[in-house]
């Protein structure tokens, strides 16, 4: 078979006009970049607001291994399995980061015959939305730390700036550093660090925003640091809200491209899960839930993390109420959910994950039942896909739909969406559309906003992970207490933990039991709308491997990219 890139390129590409104009909108909202991908005019939401909204999809999965369970594949893949079931489907996703595409995931388009084309201008820049986030965003760090050399007119503890910078690259040694060293001409020595771009809160505003009055109203909210009474210092005081608005004014409309069967995705906003909420835009999904029978959306890494905060943040904010959810997972995941297999990216697969063990699977399924119990504890059916692989066998296949029926999933489809495209997804588009037919309109949070700060961060860590508790460091409990004093107790919450578990420790794989929560600190994102506890050693700056995925790519002797797959 073709690699991904290989296969995206054989896919004859329309104008992007005319994929445009089949979904539904006028010319005067489509704003071309080029002949395959354009910006489409948030004056689409005004014209169709009186539309019938259509049925809104969220794809998630098991706790994946570092190497993806092809969750965007399937979130492609259910899109075009229903468009072969003659439905009108929109696919919606995240802009993906440079960080993770040159370090292990590589590219982020899908795989195989269910991918967003051309797959190359999707994993790099874009529209450059994500630059336009790290430009405002460093605009406000430069703007704080010169007010603070040049008399410090709006009063900053320099010890307490808590606006950090960004960049879209995984660079570990900006993770903690020292600025201002070059005396009195170049700012205050202060101790800060950078996070990845898509970690900045603009990030999470431009997927949350429902406008560009609503984004500037909350760049305006955003706190850069605090002063020595405790006052927070916000962007609004600093009168810099304005020009970074003034940088994100384009970037607030949604990119349009096309799957690799012609059907219409957005791509817009790129937050990480395990950090930020890991969701698409709102703007997005607005407009594609006028234009289409079914929108499919995906949520960062499992149900625990980014599907717990589409439900809880994101459907908050939005007012939109989903209608069911797909679980991916992969014999692998479930072999290395039992604990006797380890999955490290740029080494060779342990052959014995591809022999049959339905023991193995035994030792693991306990990961996808709590997942399907994290998507049904909000009223949702959940719909198993197995994501088939070459080595998986029809016994192990049986035995995890089964097991999967148990555990109360709506339905289990072994998908061959990766070698087949839609036709390989039919019966799992079946599947969500019975669900939606039958099991839709239940929807509920997890818990009220007017709870406690720390009640609600309990009932996260024992409902979705399965935890006995929570213990606060010293410093996330006076986080805690410094927030509600301040009136920020009511906000949702959005837990920064590892992906690779559902403790907040990497190492312990399929269902633990017998475990506490540590929150060593809670931050606050007033723009956003959340606060977010940060559990174990959660870091805001990935790092580079030792052999990270950038040494695979290069231009071919065309001027072609090679080795992004």
């Amino acid at each position: 078979m073709k690699n991904d890139l290989e296969i995206a390129r054989s896919v004859p590409l329309k104008p992007i006009g005319a994929i445009a104009a089949k979904a539904g909108l006028l010319p005067a909202e489509v704003e071309p970049y080029g002949h395959h991908k354009a910006k489409v005019s948030l004056s689409a939401i005004d014209r169709l607001k009186d539309r019938p909204q259509g049925r809104y999809i969220v794809v998630t999965a098991v706790t994946p291994t570092p190497l993806g369970e092809g969750k965007t594949v399937h979130t492609i893949g259910t899109s075009l399995g229903l468009g072969r079931l003659g439905k009108k489907v929109f696919t919606c996703l995240r802009q993906p980061s440079m960080g993770p595409l040159f370090g292990i995931k590589g590219g982020a388009a899908g795989g195989g015959w269910s991918q967003v084309v051309p797959m190359e201008e999707f994993n790099l820049h874009l529209t450059g939305d994500i630059h336009a986030v790290s430009a405002a965003h460093n605009l406000i760090a430069a703007h704080v730390d010169a007010s603070i050399l040049l008399k410090n007119r709006f009063g900053f503890d320099p010890a307490r700036v808590s606006w950090r910078r960004v960049v879209d690259i995984n660079d570990r040694v900006l993770r903690d550093i020292l600025v201002g060293l070059g005396g009195d001409e170049n700012g205050v020595p202060r101790r800060t660090g950078f996070d990845i771009a898509v970690a900045s809160e603009l990030m999470a505003i431009l997927a949350l925003a429902d406008g560009v009055v609503d984004m500037r109203k909350r760049i305006g909210r955003v706190i850069l640091g605090y002063r020595p009474d405790g006052t927070a210092v916000t962007a609004d005081a600093t009168k810099c809200a304005g020009a970074a608005a003034v940088i994100l004014r384009e970037a607030i409309k949604p990119t349009l491209m096309q799957t690799t069967e012609g059907t219409p995705c957005f791509v817009h906003a790129g937050p990480f899960a395990n950090i930020a909420h890991g969701n698409s835009s709102i703007v997005a999904d607005r407009i594609a839930l006028k234009l289409a029978d079914y929108v499919v959306t995906e949520a960062g890494f499992g149900a625990d993390i980014g599907c717990e905060k589409f439900f809880n943040i994101k459907c908050r904010a939005s007012g939109l109420v989903p209608s069911a959810a797909v679980v991916v997972t992969t014999v692998r995941a479930l072999k290395m959910h039992s604990g006797r297999f380890k999955i490290v990216p740029g080494k060779p697969l342990d052959p014995a994950l591809e022999r049959e063990d339905l023991d193995a699977i035994e030792a693991g399924i306990g990961n996808l039942e709590k997942q399907i119990e994290n998507v049904r504890i909000h009223g949702l059916p959940a719909v198993v896909a197995v994501n088939r692989f070459p080595s998986d066998t029809d016994r192990e296949h049986d035995f995890v739909r089964k097991r999967a029926l148990g555990a109360g999933a709506f339905a289990a489809e072994v998908s061959e969406v990766f070698g087949k495209g839609g036709e390989g997804g039919r019966a799992l588009a079946s599947a969500v559309d019975a669900a939606c037919e039958k099991g839709g309109g239940k929807f509920r949070f997890l818990y009220p906003l007017e709870a406690p700060v720390k009640e609600k961060v309990e009932t996260i860590a024992r409902r979705m992970y399965g935890a006995d508790g929570v213990d606060w460091s010293e410093q996330a409990s006076a986080d805690v207490a410094r927030y509600e004093k301040l009136g920020y107790g009511g906000l949702p919450i959005c837990m920064a933990k590892t992906h690779l578990s559902l403790t907040a420790d990497p190492e312990r794989k399929g269902r633990p039991t017998g475990f506490r929560l540590p929150v060593r600190e809670v931050r606050l994102s007033a723009g956003a709308g959340f606060l977010y506890p940060l559990c174990g050693e959660m870091k805001t700056m990935p790092g580079l491997g030792s052999r990270p995925g950038l040494e695979n790519v290069d231009l071919d002797e065309r001027g072609e990219i090679v080795g992004l797959f």
